[in-house]
């Protein structure tokens, strides 16, 4: 069976449009059966829709006989953490994350904390499309109790990290869900705090909840102009974040992410690293010079977080923010990773820039090519023979997500889009020509593969 509701991150869509109160209801009852009538821990972030799909799931999962714990607004990662710390069978988040405010969608997470794997997802789609979803008699009707337990999380991260220095700092919380906790943990640890959009609002009329160079304008200048020591913002559920320096530039996250995973390599004295197929080569040219190694996953941060587990990894990450830290949380958790990351600039006595400075660059450049749905399958079938063949000096072949090759003077990516007729590319390389090159090397040969799909 091929998974039809579940994206890389849960399930969206537009409210009303994709996701409807009876969907969800459903979804609920599903998770229900699945779970034996556990304990599922229930947490929203502040869309407008986020009430009405937080009551059509607790229905469904009070029809199937579920003990309902429902944290309200919380981050996504206070959501994970306590289903593991709480005993729950499984938690739920009622978020769609970065996306705009008409989208909205649910994601969920076993008992270890940790985002529902392809076969748990698998199982529960399997159970609500051919609707096998088992109601119990009205005298085993499950409950439901609103709880407040964040502070259990809360207390996670101020036992665990100490701040020596008064940073200034100024949290732009994009009227997500981390409006309240991302000051108030910040201050506990003996930062001075300015905030901005800390007010919860499903509308974002601040920002967009992405946290990208251009939606963070705001943020730059009042950090420039306060001459605060840094910002960070933070995305609708706070699983990701984005770093201002002191300057009011925008720091790469993809040249923080290796930086950061440089600092623990030198640390612990080595470990696995492990990202995503489209990070940046900077990651390897940084942890591998220090005796690291890099695992490469499929794009979403339930990959990341199955590879830590399976390489043992000591940290992981995608280049949008979403950190996972193993020792604390197994989801992206951003307010945990910028308590760090000050950890880790007190420790080496840097600021942002002199953390990232090591940091190497190197020109990107990523195109759509358009291809119908049908011949996607037999298109990549194609390019896995005929890609390798065109380079001469390939490394290394992943089929993880896509075909990923990794070249003498760079890597190129072919990745099938899961949500649009299109094929996307993205190569990297030491000098911008060299990337071109690749690029129009790389469109020729699926134009060809397109061609010859199309006769068969």
């Amino acid at each position: 069976m091929e998974m039809q509701l579940f994206g890389s991150s849960g399930i969206r869509g537009i409210v009303n449009v994709d996701l409807s109160p009876l969907q969800i209801s459903e979804i609920g009852l599903s998770l229900a059966t699945l779970t034996d009538s556990g304990k599922v821990i229930l947490g929203r972030d502040t869309r407008v829709s986020s009430p009405m799909l937080e009551m059509a799931l607790i229905s469904g999962l009070l029809a199937g006989g579920c003990h309902v714990l429902v944290l309200g607004i919380v981050p996504t990662p206070v959501l994970a953490y306590l289903t593991k710390n709480m005993g729950a069978e499984a938690g739920v988040m009622i978020t769609a994350s970065h996306n705009p405010p008409e989208y909205n969608g649910v994601k969920f997470f076993s008992g270890d904390g940790m985002a529902y794997s392809d076969e748990q997802q698998l199982n529960l789609e399997e159970i609500f499309t051919k609707r096998r979803f088992q109601r119990v008699s009205w005298n085993a009707i499950g409950g439901k109790l609103c709880v407040n337990e964040a502070s259990r999380y809360v207390s996670m991260i101020t036992s665990n990290i100490h701040l020596t220095r008064r940073w200034r700092i100024v949290i732009d919380c994009g009227s997500g869900s981390t409006f309240h906790l991302a000051p108030s943990i910040m201050r506990e640890l003996g930062c001075n705090v300015m905030t901005l959009n800390a007010q919860p609002d499903g509308y974002f009329p601040g920002r967009s909840p992405e946290p990208t160079p251009d939606s963070t304008v705001a943020l730059q200048a009042t950090v420039q102009r306060l001459g605060a020591d840094t910002g960070v913002a933070f995305d609708g559920d706070g699983d990701r974040m984005s770093v201002i320096d002191k300057n009011g530039i925008f720091v790469s996250p993809d040249q923080l992410l290796a930086a950061y995973a440089s600092h623990l390599i030198q640390r612990e004295g080595g470990g696995n690293i492990i990202t995503q197929v489209d990070t940046s080569m900077c990651v390897e040219k940084l942890v591998e010079s220090l005796g690291g190694k890099v695992v490469r996953t499929k794009v979403g941060d339930v990959y990341i977080a199955a590879g830590i587990k399976e390489h043992k990894g000591i940290f992981g990450g995608e280049p949008c923010g979403a950190w996972i830290h193993p020792r604390y949380n197994l989801c992206p958790d951003g307010l945990l990773s910028f308590a760090l990351l000050l950890q880790a600039l007190e420790e080496r006595g840097e600021t942002f820039s002199q953390f990232i400075l090591t940091v190497p660059t190197y020109p990107i450049l990523r195109k759509k090519i358009a291809c119908p749905n049908e011949l996607k399958t037999k298109v990549m079938r194609r390019l896995q023979e005929t890609l390798p063949a065109a380079f001469s000096k390939m490394y290394e072949m992943l089929t993880v997500d896509g075909i990923r090759l990794r070249l003498g003077e760079g890597w190129l990516l072919v990745r099938p889009s899961g949500t649009e007729p299109i094929l996307r590319v993205t190569v990297e390389a030491h000098t911008y020509d060299l990337v071109e090159h690749l690029l129009n090397t790389c469109f020729k040969i699926i134009s060809t593969s397109l061609r010859e799909a199309r006769k068969e």
